[in-house]
Protein backbone atom coordinates (compact mmCIF):
# COMPACT_ATOMS: atom_id res chain seq x y z
CA UNK A 1 0.00 0.00 0.00
CA UNK A 2 1.24 3.46 -1.14
CA UNK A 3 1.96 6.21 1.53
CA UNK A 4 -0.33 8.33 0.33
CA UNK A 5 -3.49 5.87 0.64
CA UNK A 6 -2.62 5.45 4.10
CA UNK A 7 -5.70 6.72 5.77
CA UNK A 8 -5.69 9.21 8.72
CA UNK A 9 -8.58 9.40 11.28
CA UNK A 10 -8.21 11.38 14.31
CA UNK A 11 -8.11 9.20 16.97
CA UNK A 12 -10.30 9.39 20.40
CA UNK A 13 -7.78 10.32 22.73
CA UNK A 14 -10.45 9.44 26.19
CA UNK A 15 -11.10 6.10 24.36
CA UNK A 16 -7.40 4.95 23.34
CA UNK A 17 -6.55 6.26 26.86
CA UNK A 18 -9.31 4.13 28.56
CA UNK A 19 -8.23 0.74 26.87
CA UNK A 20 -4.65 1.38 27.63
CA UNK A 21 -5.74 1.89 31.42
CA UNK A 22 -7.66 -1.39 31.71
CA UNK A 23 -5.08 -3.17 30.23
CA UNK A 24 -2.72 -1.69 32.30
CA UNK A 25 -5.40 -2.69 35.32
CA UNK A 26 -5.46 -6.48 33.82
CA UNK A 27 -1.65 -6.66 33.78
CA UNK A 28 -1.29 -5.52 37.42
CA UNK A 29 -3.65 -8.45 38.42
CA UNK A 30 -2.96 -10.92 35.90
CA UNK A 31 -0.83 -14.19 37.16
CA UNK A 32 -0.47 -15.94 34.33
CA UNK A 33 1.97 -15.33 31.85
CA UNK A 34 0.14 -16.40 28.83
CA UNK A 35 -2.80 -14.00 29.42
CA UNK A 36 -0.36 -10.42 30.38
CA UNK A 37 1.39 -11.69 26.73
CA UNK A 38 -1.50 -11.23 24.99
CA UNK A 39 -2.73 -8.25 26.77
CA UNK A 40 1.21 -7.05 25.89
CA UNK A 41 -0.08 -7.78 22.51
CA UNK A 42 -3.64 -5.93 22.81
CA UNK A 43 -1.68 -2.96 24.45
CA UNK A 44 0.90 -3.27 20.96
CA UNK A 45 -2.22 -3.37 18.23
CA UNK A 46 -3.95 0.27 20.73
CA UNK A 47 -0.81 1.96 20.96
CA UNK A 48 0.58 1.59 17.48
CA UNK A 49 -2.69 3.02 15.93
CA UNK A 50 -2.45 5.65 17.76
CA UNK A 51 1.07 6.47 17.26
CA UNK A 52 0.55 5.79 13.87
CA UNK A 53 -1.97 8.54 13.37
CA UNK A 54 0.16 11.26 14.91
CA UNK A 55 2.87 10.17 12.48
CA UNK A 56 0.85 10.41 9.30
CA UNK A 57 -0.35 13.79 10.92
CA UNK A 58 3.02 14.77 11.36
CA UNK A 59 4.48 13.51 8.31
CA UNK A 60 1.74 15.43 6.04
CA UNK A 61 1.72 18.32 8.55
CA UNK A 62 5.71 18.71 7.77
CA UNK A 63 5.49 18.46 3.93
CA UNK A 64 3.50 21.49 4.10
CA UNK A 65 3.16 23.70 7.14
CA UNK A 66 0.54 25.77 5.43
CA UNK A 67 -2.18 22.67 5.16
CA UNK A 68 -5.06 23.90 6.77
CA UNK A 69 -6.37 20.36 7.98
CA UNK A 70 -2.90 19.09 8.99
CA UNK A 71 -1.98 22.04 11.06
CA UNK A 72 -5.26 21.90 12.97
CA UNK A 73 -4.61 18.11 13.31
CA UNK A 74 -0.85 18.81 14.82
CA UNK A 75 -2.44 21.47 17.43
CA UNK A 76 -4.65 18.21 18.11
CA UNK A 77 -1.88 16.39 19.01
CA UNK A 78 0.31 19.02 20.78
CA UNK A 79 -2.87 19.29 23.06
CA UNK A 80 -3.72 16.06 23.89
CA UNK A 81 -0.84 13.61 23.81
CA UNK A 82 0.30 14.41 27.34
CA UNK A 83 -3.12 12.94 28.34
CA UNK A 84 -2.64 9.83 26.47
CA UNK A 85 1.35 9.52 28.00
CA UNK A 86 -0.67 9.77 31.26
CA UNK A 87 -2.30 6.48 30.37
CA UNK A 88 0.84 5.25 28.95
CA UNK A 89 2.78 5.86 32.06
CA UNK A 90 -0.19 3.74 33.56
CA UNK A 91 0.73 1.05 31.24
CA UNK A 92 4.61 0.80 31.83
CA UNK A 93 4.29 0.80 35.91
CA UNK A 94 2.06 -1.98 35.39
CA UNK A 95 4.52 -4.02 33.72
CA UNK A 96 7.45 -2.88 35.75
CA UNK A 97 5.82 -3.71 38.69
CA UNK A 98 3.99 -6.71 37.70
CA UNK A 99 4.33 -10.22 39.68
CA UNK A 100 5.32 -11.72 36.46
CA UNK A 101 7.90 -9.27 35.66
CA UNK A 102 11.24 -11.67 35.44
CA UNK A 103 9.63 -14.11 33.53
CA UNK A 104 7.77 -11.10 31.08
CA UNK A 105 12.18 -10.23 30.90
CA UNK A 106 12.58 -13.50 29.64
CA UNK A 107 9.91 -13.07 26.84
CA UNK A 108 11.18 -9.57 25.59
CA UNK A 109 14.64 -9.12 27.07
CA UNK A 110 15.57 -6.48 30.46
CA UNK A 111 16.03 -3.48 27.99
CA UNK A 112 12.51 -2.94 27.51
CA UNK A 113 11.66 -3.23 31.19
CA UNK A 114 15.02 -0.61 31.86
CA UNK A 115 13.34 1.65 28.98
CA UNK A 116 9.91 1.64 30.55
CA UNK A 117 11.81 2.72 33.93
CA UNK A 118 13.16 5.63 32.64
CA UNK A 119 9.76 6.43 30.97
CA UNK A 120 8.42 6.43 34.33
CA UNK A 121 10.81 8.73 35.54
CA UNK A 122 10.58 11.09 32.70
CA UNK A 123 6.59 11.70 32.88
CA UNK A 124 4.05 12.65 35.52
CA UNK A 125 0.84 14.07 35.34
CA UNK A 126 2.01 17.28 37.17
CA UNK A 127 3.92 18.00 33.92
CA UNK A 128 1.43 18.12 31.75
CA UNK A 129 0.97 21.62 31.08
CA UNK A 130 5.09 21.95 30.39
CA UNK A 131 4.67 19.17 27.86
CA UNK A 132 1.87 20.90 25.56
CA UNK A 133 3.65 24.26 26.51
CA UNK A 134 6.88 22.71 25.01
CA UNK A 135 5.69 20.85 22.41
CA UNK A 136 3.82 24.42 21.03
CA UNK A 137 7.34 26.00 21.24
CA UNK A 138 8.94 23.77 19.03
CA UNK A 139 6.00 23.66 16.52
CA UNK A 140 6.45 27.66 16.32
CA UNK A 141 10.10 28.01 15.92
CA UNK A 142 9.52 24.90 13.12
CA UNK A 143 6.86 27.14 11.53
CA UNK A 144 9.26 30.56 11.68
CA UNK A 145 12.16 29.32 10.09
CA UNK A 146 9.58 27.24 7.30
CA UNK A 147 8.44 30.99 6.66
CA UNK A 148 11.40 32.04 4.90
CA UNK A 149 11.04 33.68 2.00
CA UNK A 150 14.21 35.05 1.31
CA UNK A 151 14.84 36.80 -2.42
CA UNK A 152 18.26 35.84 -4.39
CA UNK A 153 19.12 34.78 -7.80
CA UNK A 154 15.83 36.35 -9.22
CA UNK A 155 13.88 33.68 -7.33
CA UNK A 156 12.14 33.39 -3.60
CA UNK A 157 14.30 30.64 -1.28
CA UNK A 158 13.43 29.00 1.73
CA UNK A 159 16.66 28.25 3.72
CA UNK A 160 17.21 24.74 2.09
CA UNK A 161 17.15 26.10 -1.23
CA UNK A 162 20.02 28.88 -0.08
CA UNK A 163 22.80 25.71 0.13
CA UNK A 164 22.99 26.15 -3.66
CA UNK A 165 24.17 29.31 -3.19
CA UNK A 166 25.93 28.86 0.16
CA UNK A 167 28.04 26.24 -1.59
CA UNK A 168 28.63 28.01 -4.46
CA UNK A 169 32.18 27.60 -6.39
CA UNK A 170 31.68 31.85 -6.81
CA UNK A 171 32.90 33.43 -3.39
CA UNK A 172 31.18 36.79 -3.90
CA UNK A 173 27.70 34.05 -4.74
CA UNK A 174 28.68 32.45 -1.37
CA UNK A 175 29.50 35.84 0.72
CA UNK A 176 25.99 37.46 -0.45
CA UNK A 177 23.92 34.05 0.07
CA UNK A 178 25.24 33.98 3.72
CA UNK A 179 24.65 37.29 3.94
CA UNK A 180 21.15 37.26 2.96
CA UNK A 181 20.31 34.21 5.07
CA UNK A 182 21.48 36.41 8.09
CA UNK A 183 19.89 39.11 7.32
CA UNK A 184 16.81 36.66 7.20
CA UNK A 185 17.39 35.44 10.98
CA UNK A 186 17.80 38.61 12.15
CA UNK A 187 14.63 39.25 11.52
CA UNK A 188 13.64 36.82 13.16
CA UNK A 189 16.32 36.69 15.84
CA UNK A 190 14.30 38.43 19.16
CA UNK A 191 11.44 35.91 18.31
CA UNK A 192 13.21 32.90 18.45
CA UNK A 193 15.62 34.22 21.50
CA UNK A 194 12.10 34.18 22.70
CA UNK A 195 11.04 30.91 21.93
CA UNK A 196 14.35 29.39 23.17
CA UNK A 197 13.66 31.23 27.05
CA UNK A 198 10.49 30.20 27.06
CA UNK A 199 11.50 26.67 26.18
CA UNK A 200 14.37 26.72 28.88
CA UNK A 201 12.13 28.00 31.81
CA UNK A 202 9.43 25.26 30.59
CA UNK A 203 11.98 22.34 30.52
CA UNK A 204 13.67 23.70 33.69
CA UNK A 205 10.21 23.86 35.63
CA UNK A 206 9.13 20.51 34.25
CA UNK A 207 12.22 19.00 35.71
CA UNK A 208 12.05 20.80 39.08
CA UNK A 209 8.63 19.56 39.45
CA UNK A 210 10.25 16.54 39.08
CA UNK A 211 12.60 16.57 41.60
CA UNK A 212 15.75 17.21 40.30
CA UNK A 213 17.95 20.55 40.38
CA UNK A 214 18.03 21.55 36.48
CA UNK A 215 16.86 20.06 33.12
CA UNK A 216 19.87 18.28 32.53
CA UNK A 217 19.58 14.57 34.78
CA UNK A 218 15.59 14.64 33.39
CA UNK A 219 16.67 15.64 29.89
CA UNK A 220 18.95 12.49 29.90
CA UNK A 221 16.56 10.42 31.22
CA UNK A 222 13.91 11.72 28.59
CA UNK A 223 16.17 10.51 26.25
CA UNK A 224 16.53 7.11 27.67
CA UNK A 225 20.16 7.63 28.54
CA UNK A 226 20.86 4.56 31.07
CA UNK A 227 24.34 3.59 30.70
CA UNK A 228 26.46 7.17 31.06
CA UNK A 229 25.90 10.44 32.65
CA UNK A 230 26.84 14.45 32.08
CA UNK A 231 30.35 14.03 34.07
CA UNK A 232 30.87 11.15 31.13
CA UNK A 233 30.09 13.45 28.41
CA UNK A 234 31.96 16.12 29.38
CA UNK A 235 34.74 13.76 29.55
CA UNK A 236 34.35 12.87 26.12
CA UNK A 237 33.69 16.39 25.28
CA UNK A 238 37.45 17.01 26.69
CA UNK A 239 38.61 14.31 24.88
CA UNK A 240 37.52 16.18 21.54
CA UNK A 241 39.13 19.14 22.25
CA UNK A 242 42.42 17.47 22.80
CA UNK A 243 42.34 15.13 19.99
CA UNK A 244 39.89 16.13 16.85
CA UNK A 245 39.71 19.70 17.30
CA UNK A 246 43.61 19.60 16.22
CA UNK A 247 43.33 17.33 13.03
CA UNK A 248 40.26 19.09 11.98
CA UNK A 249 42.09 22.82 12.00
CA UNK A 250 44.39 20.87 9.87
CA UNK A 251 41.84 19.60 7.48
CA UNK A 252 40.74 23.31 7.46
CA UNK A 253 44.43 24.96 6.85
CA UNK A 254 44.77 22.03 3.63
CA UNK A 255 41.19 22.95 2.55
CA UNK A 256 42.20 26.95 2.02
CA UNK A 257 45.55 26.01 0.67
CA UNK A 258 43.59 23.47 -2.01
CA UNK A 259 40.92 26.56 -2.82
CA UNK A 260 43.63 28.77 -2.46
CA UNK A 261 42.04 31.62 -0.07
CA UNK A 262 44.80 33.26 2.46
CA UNK A 263 41.72 35.19 4.45
CA UNK A 264 39.68 31.78 4.59
CA UNK A 265 36.33 33.15 6.17
CA UNK A 266 33.31 31.08 7.41
CA UNK A 267 31.51 31.49 3.88
CA UNK A 268 34.30 29.50 2.62
CA UNK A 269 33.87 26.24 5.00
CA UNK A 270 30.98 24.81 2.12
CA UNK A 271 33.79 24.96 -0.87
CA UNK A 272 36.05 22.28 -0.60
CA UNK A 273 37.35 22.30 -4.13
CA UNK A 274 38.55 25.13 -6.32
CA UNK A 275 36.60 23.83 -8.93
CA UNK A 276 33.45 23.84 -7.03
CA UNK A 277 32.06 20.68 -5.10
CA UNK A 278 31.24 17.28 -6.48
CA UNK A 279 27.30 17.59 -7.12
CA UNK A 280 24.55 14.54 -8.54
CA UNK A 281 23.76 16.42 -11.08
CA UNK A 282 20.60 14.33 -11.13
CA UNK A 283 17.41 14.55 -10.49
CA UNK A 284 15.26 13.14 -7.42
CA UNK A 285 14.14 10.10 -9.88
CA UNK A 286 17.68 9.53 -11.30
CA UNK A 287 19.22 9.86 -7.93
CA UNK A 288 16.15 6.82 -6.62
CA UNK A 289 17.06 4.51 -9.50
CA UNK A 290 20.93 5.06 -8.40
CA UNK A 291 20.10 4.46 -4.85
CA UNK A 292 18.25 1.38 -5.91
CA UNK A 293 20.89 -0.06 -7.68
CA UNK A 294 23.41 0.37 -4.88
CA UNK A 295 21.30 -1.22 -2.72
CA UNK A 296 21.27 -4.42 -4.62
CA UNK A 297 24.63 -4.47 -4.99
CA UNK A 298 25.05 -4.22 -1.23
CA UNK A 299 22.98 -6.73 -0.09
CA UNK A 300 19.79 -9.03 -0.30
CA UNK A 301 18.68 -7.24 2.41
CA UNK A 302 19.25 -3.99 1.06
CA UNK A 303 17.63 -4.76 -1.86
CA UNK A 304 14.17 -5.57 -0.27
CA UNK A 305 14.55 -3.03 1.68
CA UNK A 306 14.85 0.11 -0.82
CA UNK A 307 12.11 -1.59 -3.18
CA UNK A 308 9.71 -1.35 -0.13
CA UNK A 309 10.38 1.94 -0.09
CA UNK A 310 10.08 3.03 -3.24
CA UNK A 311 7.31 0.69 -3.99
CA UNK A 312 5.82 2.22 -1.00
CA UNK A 313 6.57 5.85 -2.04
CA UNK A 314 8.02 6.20 1.31
CA UNK A 315 10.10 8.45 0.37
CA UNK A 316 9.38 12.77 -0.05
CA UNK A 317 12.08 14.22 -1.06
CA UNK A 318 12.22 17.32 -3.05
CA UNK A 319 12.38 20.75 -1.49
CA UNK A 320 8.85 23.34 -1.86
CA UNK A 321 7.22 25.63 -0.47
CA UNK A 322 6.49 25.81 3.28
CA UNK A 323 7.70 22.34 3.54
CA UNK A 324 9.02 22.10 6.71
CA UNK A 325 13.24 21.84 6.68
CA UNK A 326 15.78 19.54 7.15
CA UNK A 327 15.56 15.71 6.96
CA UNK A 328 14.31 12.85 9.34
CA UNK A 329 13.25 9.23 9.16
CA UNK A 330 10.29 7.87 11.35
CA UNK A 331 8.15 4.83 11.44
CA UNK A 332 4.21 4.32 10.69
CA UNK A 333 4.03 1.48 13.24
CA UNK A 334 1.03 -0.04 11.65
CA UNK A 335 2.46 -1.26 8.14
CA UNK A 336 6.32 -1.57 9.77
CA UNK A 337 6.83 1.26 7.30
CA UNK A 338 9.73 3.61 7.39
CA UNK A 339 9.26 7.14 6.03
CA UNK A 340 12.21 9.21 4.63
CA UNK A 341 11.62 12.89 4.61
CA UNK A 342 13.97 15.58 3.50
CA UNK A 343 14.71 19.11 0.99
CA UNK A 344 16.56 17.89 -2.22
CA UNK A 345 18.69 21.17 -3.14
CA UNK A 346 20.71 19.76 -5.86
CA UNK A 347 23.82 19.74 -3.56
CA UNK A 348 25.65 16.62 -2.55
CA UNK A 349 24.02 16.43 0.59
CA UNK A 350 21.00 14.86 -1.56
CA UNK A 351 22.85 11.87 -1.68
CA UNK A 352 23.59 12.18 1.70
CA UNK A 353 20.44 11.88 2.46
CA UNK A 354 19.81 8.27 0.20
CA UNK A 355 22.38 6.82 2.47
CA UNK A 356 22.15 7.81 6.14
CA UNK A 357 18.40 8.82 6.31
CA UNK A 358 18.07 5.29 4.17
CA UNK A 359 20.55 4.04 7.18
CA UNK A 360 18.19 4.71 9.50
CA UNK A 361 15.27 3.48 7.57
CA UNK A 362 17.07 0.24 6.87
CA UNK A 363 17.75 -0.48 10.82
CA UNK A 364 14.28 0.21 11.49
CA UNK A 365 12.95 -2.12 9.02
CA UNK A 366 14.82 -4.90 9.83
CA UNK A 367 14.31 -4.67 13.42
CA UNK A 368 10.32 -4.80 12.74
CA UNK A 369 11.36 -8.43 11.32
CA UNK A 370 12.72 -9.02 14.35
CA UNK A 371 11.49 -7.79 17.39
CA UNK A 372 7.75 -8.08 18.79
CA UNK A 373 7.56 -4.65 20.75
CA UNK A 374 7.54 -1.26 19.12
CA UNK A 375 9.35 0.24 21.63
CA UNK A 376 12.73 -1.82 20.50
CA UNK A 377 12.27 -0.40 16.93
CA UNK A 378 14.87 2.20 17.61
CA UNK A 379 17.99 2.22 20.22
CA UNK A 380 18.58 4.97 21.68
CA UNK A 381 19.58 8.35 19.58
CA UNK A 382 23.08 8.28 20.26
CA UNK A 383 22.70 4.37 18.66
CA UNK A 384 20.48 4.94 16.23
CA UNK A 385 22.80 7.54 14.28
CA UNK A 386 25.22 4.54 14.17
CA UNK A 387 23.96 3.14 12.04
CA UNK A 388 22.68 6.03 9.42
CA UNK A 389 26.41 7.51 9.53
CA UNK A 390 28.08 4.04 9.05
CA UNK A 391 25.71 3.24 6.04
CA UNK A 392 26.77 6.85 4.50
CA UNK A 393 30.47 4.64 4.57
CA UNK A 394 29.24 1.28 3.21
CA UNK A 395 28.30 3.64 0.02
CA UNK A 396 31.83 4.97 -0.43
CA UNK A 397 32.74 2.04 -2.84
CA UNK A 398 29.20 3.06 -5.24
CA UNK A 399 29.44 6.82 -5.34
CA UNK A 400 30.31 6.89 -9.02
CA UNK A 401 27.18 6.17 -9.70
CA UNK A 402 25.96 9.17 -8.47
CA UNK A 403 29.09 11.21 -8.88
CA UNK A 404 30.10 9.79 -12.55
CA UNK A 405 33.91 11.50 -12.39
CA UNK A 406 33.50 13.09 -8.78
CA UNK A 407 33.47 9.99 -6.74
CA UNK A 408 36.77 10.55 -5.24
CA UNK A 409 36.29 13.98 -4.60
CA UNK A 410 32.96 12.91 -2.86
CA UNK A 411 34.51 10.25 -0.60
CA UNK A 412 37.72 12.72 0.51
CA UNK A 413 35.67 15.17 1.47
CA UNK A 414 32.77 13.33 3.34
CA UNK A 415 35.42 11.90 5.44
CA UNK A 416 37.10 15.16 6.31
CA UNK A 417 33.87 17.02 7.33
CA UNK A 418 32.54 13.43 8.94
CA UNK A 419 35.48 14.63 11.06
CA UNK A 420 35.65 18.39 11.37
CA UNK A 421 31.49 18.28 12.36
CA UNK A 422 32.46 16.81 15.25
CA UNK A 423 33.66 20.23 17.30
CA UNK A 424 30.65 21.48 16.26
CA UNK A 425 28.77 19.13 17.88
CA UNK A 426 30.16 19.08 20.78
CA UNK A 427 30.02 22.71 21.20
CA UNK A 428 26.35 22.31 20.27
CA UNK A 429 26.01 20.16 23.38
CA UNK A 430 28.71 22.49 25.61
CA UNK A 431 26.32 25.59 25.20
CA UNK A 432 23.00 23.44 26.21
CA UNK A 433 24.43 22.42 29.45
CA UNK A 434 25.61 25.85 30.02
CA UNK A 435 22.15 27.22 29.45
CA UNK A 436 20.29 24.44 31.46
CA UNK A 437 22.68 24.74 34.57
CA UNK A 438 22.01 28.78 34.09
CA UNK A 439 18.63 29.16 32.66
CA UNK A 440 17.79 32.43 34.37
CA UNK A 441 20.51 34.23 32.27
CA UNK A 442 19.67 36.55 29.68
CA UNK A 443 19.44 36.05 25.70
CA UNK A 444 22.60 37.91 25.58
CA UNK A 445 25.02 35.82 27.87
CA UNK A 446 23.63 32.74 26.27
CA UNK A 447 24.96 34.50 22.50
CA UNK A 448 28.09 35.58 24.70
CA UNK A 449 29.19 32.24 25.69
CA UNK A 450 27.98 30.50 22.49
CA UNK A 451 31.05 33.05 20.82
CA UNK A 452 33.02 32.15 23.33
CA UNK A 453 33.28 28.25 22.97
CA UNK A 454 32.79 28.63 19.28
CA UNK A 455 35.96 30.33 18.97
CA UNK A 456 37.52 27.20 21.77
CA UNK A 457 36.13 24.11 19.58
CA UNK A 458 35.87 25.64 15.95
CA UNK A 459 38.60 28.20 15.87
CA UNK A 460 38.86 28.53 12.03
CA UNK A 461 35.40 30.15 11.89
CA UNK A 462 35.45 33.90 10.69
CA UNK A 463 32.28 35.23 10.06
CA UNK A 464 33.70 38.39 8.31
CA UNK A 465 32.19 40.78 9.91
CA UNK A 466 28.39 39.78 9.64
CA UNK A 467 27.04 40.75 12.61
CA UNK A 468 24.57 38.25 13.22
CA UNK A 469 26.66 35.62 13.48
CA UNK A 470 30.07 37.40 15.42
CA UNK A 471 26.96 37.95 18.43
CA UNK A 472 26.77 34.14 19.13
CA UNK A 473 23.64 33.66 16.75
CA UNK A 474 24.53 30.26 14.77
CA UNK A 475 23.02 28.24 17.40
CA UNK A 476 19.37 29.60 16.37
CA UNK A 477 19.48 27.60 12.97
CA UNK A 478 20.24 24.29 15.00
CA UNK A 479 16.81 22.91 15.38
CA UNK A 480 18.08 20.04 17.69
CA UNK A 481 18.87 22.51 20.25
CA UNK A 482 15.06 23.51 20.06
CA UNK A 483 13.14 20.62 19.26
CA UNK A 484 15.44 17.67 21.68
CA UNK A 485 17.80 18.85 23.98
CA UNK A 486 20.90 17.08 24.65
CA UNK A 487 20.37 15.07 21.32
CA UNK A 488 23.09 16.83 19.44
CA UNK A 489 26.16 14.67 21.00
CA UNK A 490 24.59 11.66 19.76
CA UNK A 491 25.47 12.68 16.49
CA UNK A 492 29.56 13.02 17.28
CA UNK A 493 29.25 9.46 19.54
CA UNK A 494 27.87 7.77 16.57
CA UNK A 495 29.86 9.03 14.29
CA UNK A 496 33.27 8.41 16.57
CA UNK A 497 31.46 4.70 16.49
CA UNK A 498 31.11 4.59 12.91
CA UNK A 499 34.45 5.24 12.14
CA UNK A 500 34.83 2.25 13.59
CA UNK A 501 32.58 0.54 10.45
CA UNK A 502 35.06 2.59 7.77
CA UNK A 503 38.10 1.23 9.50
CA UNK A 504 36.64 -2.62 9.58
CA UNK A 505 35.16 -1.97 6.18
CA UNK A 506 38.63 -1.08 4.93
CA UNK A 507 40.16 -4.08 5.98
CA UNK A 508 37.33 -6.88 6.02
CA UNK A 509 34.27 -5.34 4.04
CA UNK A 510 32.05 -9.10 4.65
CA UNK A 511 32.77 -8.71 8.17
CA UNK A 512 32.12 -5.07 8.50
CA UNK A 513 28.54 -5.76 6.72
CA UNK A 514 27.87 -9.21 8.86
CA UNK A 515 28.85 -6.81 11.74
CA UNK A 516 26.70 -3.96 10.72
CA UNK A 517 23.59 -6.07 10.06
CA UNK A 518 23.76 -7.80 13.37
CA UNK A 519 23.73 -4.73 15.33
CA UNK A 520 20.83 -3.57 12.73
CA UNK A 521 18.67 -6.51 14.09
CA UNK A 522 19.10 -5.47 17.36
CA UNK A 523 17.34 -2.90 17.42
CA UNK A 524 16.84 -1.22 20.72
CA UNK A 525 17.00 -4.47 22.65
CA UNK A 526 19.96 -2.98 24.31
CA UNK A 527 21.52 -0.09 25.77
CA UNK A 528 23.77 2.17 23.63
CA UNK A 529 27.04 0.60 25.22
CA UNK A 530 25.17 -2.69 25.31
CA UNK A 531 25.08 -2.81 21.83
CA UNK A 532 28.43 -1.45 21.33
CA UNK A 533 29.53 -4.54 23.60
CA UNK A 534 27.74 -6.93 21.85
CA UNK A 535 29.68 -6.52 18.40
CA UNK A 536 32.81 -6.16 20.14
CA UNK A 537 33.36 -2.65 19.33
CA UNK A 538 35.43 0.01 22.01
CA UNK A 539 33.09 2.37 24.06
CA UNK A 540 33.69 5.87 23.47
CA UNK A 541 33.77 7.08 26.87
CA UNK A 542 36.86 5.00 27.77
CA UNK A 543 40.01 7.08 28.17
CA UNK A 544 42.15 7.58 24.98
CA UNK A 545 39.20 6.23 22.93
CA UNK A 546 39.96 9.33 19.91
CA UNK A 547 43.89 8.81 20.79
CA UNK A 548 43.49 5.01 19.96
CA UNK A 549 40.67 5.07 16.50
CA UNK A 550 41.55 8.47 14.88
CA UNK A 551 45.31 7.46 13.56
CA UNK A 552 43.90 5.12 11.84
CA UNK A 553 40.52 7.27 10.57
CA UNK A 554 43.48 9.85 9.27
CA UNK A 555 45.27 6.99 7.74
CA UNK A 556 42.23 6.32 5.36
CA UNK A 557 41.24 9.74 5.15
CA UNK A 558 45.12 10.18 3.69
CA UNK A 559 44.55 7.52 1.26
CA UNK A 560 40.88 9.14 -0.05
CA UNK A 561 43.08 12.57 -0.76
CA UNK A 562 45.74 10.48 -2.61
CA UNK A 563 42.63 8.74 -4.73
CA UNK A 564 41.69 12.39 -5.63
CA UNK A 565 45.20 13.53 -6.37
CA UNK A 566 45.96 10.91 -8.83
CA UNK A 567 42.52 11.90 -10.42
CA UNK A 568 43.51 15.31 -10.77
CA UNK A 569 46.38 14.58 -12.69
Amino acid sequence: MKFSEYTYKRPNIEEVSNKVIEIANAISQSNSLDESISLIKKAEEITNHFQTMATLCSIRNSINTEDEFYKAEQEFFDENTPTYQNATTKYASALVNSPLRANLEEVYGTQWFKILELNLKSFDEKITEELIAESKLVTEYSKLLASAKIEFDGKINNLSQMTVYTNSSDRNVRKEATKKIAEFMTSIEDKVDDIYDKLVHVRDKMAKKMGYDNYIPFGYIRLGRSDYDAAMVKSYRDQVYETIVPIAKDIIAHQAARIGISDFKSYDIPLFYNDGNPTPNKDKDTLVKKAYEMYSEISPETKEFFKFMMDNELMDLETKPNKQGGGYCTIIADYKAPFIFSNFNGTMGDVDVLTHEAGHAFECYTATKNLPISDLYWPTLEACEIHSMSMEFFAHPYMDKFFDNDAAKYRFKHLAEAITFIPYGVCVDDFQHYVYENPDISPAKRKAYWHEIEAKYTPWKNFDGIEYYQRGNWWQRQSHIFGTAFYYIDYTLAQVCAFQFLILNHENHKNAWETYYNLCKMGGSKSFTGLLKAISFKNPFEAGYLKSIMPNVCKVLSELEDDYSKLKK
